[in-house]
This record gives C-alpha cells, sequence and structure tokens, in this order.
C-alpha cells in the first residue's frame, strides 16, 4: 500500500525528516535529501514512505514464506523499541552489543546459547545443589553473563533468513557479517549512512526515539499482515 498523507505527517511529527549535518552526509543518500536548514539535512519523505513501502513488502513476503528475521539496534535510542517489536512478532533481537561470530560463526554461537538454556535448567530443576556455595554462585554470574549476551537470540536455530538494522553504520559488523552469509538487509538509514551496504534501505532519522519506534513498528506490522495471508 503506498504511503499515504497521513502516514507521512506521522513521519514528520516523530521527526523523520531531521537527518545529519550536511558536512556528515553520505554521498549515497543525496537522492533522498530534500534540502539544508541550519547546516541540518532535511529528508525528503515522500522518498522515505517509498523506501519504507519496498521494506514492507518485503517483509510481508517472508513472513507469508515463515522466514525468521533478526532485529538489531544496539545504540540506547534504539534497543527497547527493537526488543518490542521483535517479541511482538516472536522474532529473535539483539539489543546491545553485537557479539562477532553470530552469523558467520553460527555453530559456536549456538554452542553458547545451549550451554545457557542447560545451566538454566538445571537451576530451576534444583540440579546445582551438589555444587558449593562459591560455585553456584560462579554459575549464577555464568548465567547473568548468557543471559545479557545472548537472552534475544535464544530462539534462533540457525541464521536468520533477513535482518532489520537500526543504524548500519554503527552496525557495520553485523552488515558486514550479513554480507558474508548473504542475507538481505533491511535498515533505517540516517544521512551518515553508506545505504548501498543495505538490499532495503529506508532512509530516516535513526538517532531519534520516537523515528525508530515508528519504524519498528511499522516493520513488524508488515510482517504481521504477511503472516495474515499464509
Amino acid at each position: 500500500m503506498p504511503t499515504t498523507p497521513k502516514t507521512i505527517e506521522t513521519m514528520f511529527s516523530a521527526g523523520v525528516h531531521f537527518g545529519m549535518g550536511r558536512s556528515r552526509r553520505h554521498p549515497s543518500v543525496s537522492p533522498f535529501v530534500f534540502g539544508t536548514k541550519n547546516r541540518t539535512d532535511i529528508l525528503d519523505l515522500e522518498k522515505t514512505g517509498d523506501l519504507l513501502d519496498k521494506a514492507k513488502a518485503f517483509v510481508a513476503k517472508m513472513a507469508s514464506e515463515g522466514k525468521t528475521i533478526l532485529f538489531v539496534g544496539g545504540k540506547k535510542e534504539a534497543s527497547s523499541a527493537v526488543k518490542t517489536a521483535a517479541q511482538s512478532i516472536n522474532m529473535p533481537y539483539v539489543e546491545g552489543r553485537w557479539i562477532g561470530g553470530t552469523l558467520t560463526n553460527f555453530t559456536q554461537i549456538r554452542k553458547r546459547i545451549e550451554l545457557y538454556e542447560k545451566l538454566t535448567s538445571d537451576r530451576e530443576k534444583g540440579e546445582l545443589a551438589k555444587y558449593t556455595k562459591r560455585e553456584r554462585m560462579l554459575i549464577d554470574k555464568d548465567i547473568a553473563l548468557l543471559e545479557r549476551t545472548f537472552m534475544g537470540i535464544v530462539t534462533l536455530k540457525k541464521i536468520p533468513d533477513a535482518m532489520f538494522v537500526i543504524d548500519p553504520r554503527r552496525e557495520k559488523n553485523a552488515i558486514a557479517e550479513a554480507d558474508h552469509a548473504k542475507i538481505p538487509v533491511i535498515a533505517l538509514a540516517g544521512s551518515d549512512c553508506d545505504i548501498r551496504t543495505v538490499a532495503y534501505p529506508i532512509v530516516g532519522n535513526d538517532a531519534a526515539k520516537a523515528s525508530i519506534q515508528f519504524f519498528t513498528e511499522e516493520i513488524a506490522k508488515a510482517y504481521q499482515d504477511g503472516k495474515k495471508t499464509v
């Protein structure tokens, strides 16, 4: 469905149109810049809407095929929105630091996740009682660390079919791994990002919470809509 005037108004209210300073603009986003005000790039929301429509169509198709999309947003402005949106559609997510090898060395990552699952299960069953108090304390610390690191991708049994990323410039390591694994990436990209590295870029404000929340919700809705067509 083409972007409506109401959607553009919503994007405007969320500050989606604000880019970075003119001096930080990456040449690849120049076609999506409407103008510059007070040395800050102003993005063309109609063009952003077109990009969003393409991304949503791809996401809906992935959903209709039962595919998995990994949500990635490590910076503080994005973490809560990314987690909430991903959980709403039962998709995996990374809301903190990207762990190297998440895609390119998934077998080892999966072993760490399985260790977390085993330790958690053993604790719940009371099977850690055989250890000393100090040993149990150390195991609890291990569980807490594993939980912080891998909680969002516990359900990921194989590498994802696609990724949705907030700020591909910041998440360059995740983008590089996705490229190596030939996983298509959808990304909310600010005006300082090289969108040539992304299959489905959405040029918009990737720094403001309201803007990030808008796009994460739109992608989650697109996935939900795609599931309904199955």
